[in-house]
């Protein structure tokens, strides 16, 4: 199994908290890494596009502030992941298949996404605006 295939499916815990736990701490580096990495291009991306908004003067600084709250909150909700694996196993027993990896996926999939939506947002705003320039319509 390659590398990416063995990050995206571990193997999932045992079935006892401190091994959940562990499990979820030794793959917190990678998720922030991948988050902020996301971040770093929609920072870039926005200083970028604010450059050729018609209607925008100078680049877009972000404040510090939103992106510090968006790392912490991001990691408070990955803390979570062990706590709601634990939840499911405690509930459901040995019936219930592990969800660690799934959840995993999911959570690193919607982070990166929330990271990345400024920059995707601000793209369509910079294409509707440059359109409207040319239209003439703006």
């Amino acid at each position: 199994m390659t590398s990416l295939a063995e990050f995206l499916f571990p193997a999932p815990a045992r079935r006892r908290f401190p091994s959940m736990l562990r499990w979820w701490e030794r793959r917190r580096l990678a998720y922030n890494l991948f988050v902020g990495s996301a971040g770093v291009v929609t920072v870039a991306g926005v200083a970028l596009l604010s450059l050729v908004h018609p209607f925008q003067d100078g680049i877009i600084l972000v404040p510090l502030f939103p992106i510090l709250a968006f790392g912490l909150a991001a990691n408070a909700f990955y803390s979570l992941g062990v706590v709601v694996e634990w939840l499911v196993h405690r509930l459901g027993g040995r019936t219930v298949l592990p969800v660690g990896p799934a959840l995993y996926r999911i959570g690193l999939t919607f982070s990166v996404g929330l990271a990345l939506f400024p920059l995707m947002a601000m793209s369509v705003v910079t294409l509707v605006a440059l359109v409207a320039k040319v239209l003439g319509l703006a």
